[in-house]
């Protein structure tokens, strides 16, 4: 049974930050018999659901699974959680599982009533039944809910408030998601989110302005949040930083784990409470933003026995010197020349490719953005409605005037150069491209510019690449 976000419970309207493919927030799986006249009629009363079956489990964010007695005798009950269990795995969604008077250690070995009824599968359904017992296994060995004893509407009201608080949790990630799956799989990946790993994880999502990393952090802050006691996700750390010190992400981070204002005289005593709160929860953190300044590490970051077993942490920067902490590093790259064109053609043309007029435009477009998303996003914008003359003019006008918005992003990491560095830079920048880096290192040593350091600086900000020894 599928819920939309309107249908579930909420204090606010704040519960339309959703990526939009999903259609439902909700899916709820029960067998009919055993549960309709008291517990799910008790639990959809909370829910709201509508009465939606199979074709909405692709579409929806959330499941709860209710186990009952009987739910293994129903072959739509185990194949409807077989799809579940497969949309889990593909696409991340959310299963929450609920043991409706029966043992979990049954339903889990499938022994008693499970058992009986898997037995008797196999004279008809043999080829399906292993799939079946994966999945059941599978959802098993997520946390959930034991009913056995105790007032039901306790449990309803956890069951109800969770599914809210999954909701709420989510961030507002934007339309036109293109050349991310793959990030997502990687980051998954170096998360070591599927190995049970309960040591701490601290991964860096490292690349320059405007290339993805606020949008790929928020996307996998949304699929993984669930799994974990507390989280937070600590955007524009550089800029508060700036404005209200650490003292004041200390108390945003603080209030993001355990829901309440905490007083911090110093930010000494902040680091303090931060280690002593995390030290027995299992987080999952974003930090967002994050430069290479040794305060803001020490403080605000900390070291992996501040956090506890089974946490993940995720840093993202436009600095890998700011990474010194971290388990692995995922390097975010521009996109290649499919996706670039599909998301411009998302932009100028709300369709995955260009009006035959504007191929050769679009993809001069895609030249001059270099595989920058951000670029892309706001030319593909600028130029949506226009004629083929004015995307020429504009195109032309981008030659000698660059585009404020892109700018602007991609020169805050110019500005945070010292003086020599951004000479090296402009240097490279007009004279040296493709050079061989041994050949610039002379030129500028003997300039007294202290070329190994300062290109060695250019590469970790993202600022130049080097590939095969050339610039």
């Amino acid at each position: 049974m599928a819920l939309t976000s309107a249908q579930l419970p909420s204090d606010s309207s704040s519960s339309s930050n959703l990526i939009k493919r999903w259609s439902h927030d909700m899916f709820l799986s029960f067998r009919g018999e055993d549960t309709r006249y008291n517990f799910i009629d008790h639990l959809y009363a909370h829910l709201l659901r509508r009465d939606e079956l199979l074709k909405a489990i692709e579409n929806s964010r959330c499941f709860v699974v209710v186990f009952s007695k009987n739910y293994a005798e129903s072959r739509w009950c185990l194949e409807e959680l077989a799809k579940i269990m497969e949309c889990r795995k593909e696409k991340g969604q959310i299963v929450l599982p609920v043991f409706y008077h029966v043992n979990p250690s049954d339903v889990r070995k499938q022994i008693g009533s499970f058992g009986e009824a898997f037995t008797n599968h196999e004279i008809n359904w043999k080829n399906k039944v292993q799939r079946w017992r994966e999945a059941v296994t599978q959802a098993t060995n997520i946390s959930g809910w034991d009913i056995e004893d105790g007032y039901e509407s306790k449990f309803i009201k956890e069951i109800s408030d969770t599914c809210k608080r999954l909701n709420d949790k989510c961030l507002f990630v934007g339309e036109n998601l293109v050349g991310i799956d793959s990030y997502l799989r990687e980051l998954t990946s170096k998360l070591k989110l599927q190995s049970n790993d309960h040591n701490v994880r601290i991964v860096g999502i490292w690349g320059v302005g405007g290339i993805g990393k606020t949008t790929i952090a928020k996307a996998i802050y949304n699929q993984i949040s669930s799994d974990f006691g507390c989280v937070s996700f600590l955007e524009n750390v550089k800029a508060i930083h700036k404005i209200g010190g650490i003292h004041d992400l200390q108390k945003q981070l603080l209030r993001d784990i355990t829901g309440e204002k905490h007083f911090i005289s110093n930010i000494s005593r902040g680091a303090k409470v931060i280690q002593d709160t995390l030290q027995s929860r299992k987080a999952f953190i974003v930090f967002y933003d994050i430069d290479d300044d040794l305060e803001l590490l020490e403080y605000l970051v900390g070291e992996h026995h501040w956090f506890g077993r089974g946490s993940r942490v995720l840093i993202t920067t436009r600095d890998q010197n700011s990474q010194h902490k971290v388990d692995d590093l995922c390097k975010i790259e521009g996109l290649n020349l499919k996706d670039a064109l599909k998301l411009v053609s998302l932009y100028s043309f709300q369709q995955n490719v260009p009006k035959e007029d504007y191929k050769i435009l679009s993809n001069v477009v895609i030249r001059y953005c270099q595989g920058l998303p951000l670029a892309l996003k706001v030319l593909g914008s600028l130029l949506c409605g226009e004629r083929t003359s004015e995307w020429e003019s504009e195109l032309h006008k981008l030659k000698n005037i660059p585009n404020a918005k892109i700018q602007d992003v991609l020169k805050i990491s110019y500005d945070e150069l010292d003086r020599t560095q951004q000479a090296i830079f402009l240097d490279i920048s007009c004279f040296f491209k493709e050079e061989a880096r041994d050949f610039v290192s002379k030129i500028l040593d003997f300039c007294e510019m202290f070329a190994e350091s300062g290109i060695g600086f250019l590469e970790a900000k993202c600022l130049i690449t080097i590939s095969h020894n050339k610039i």
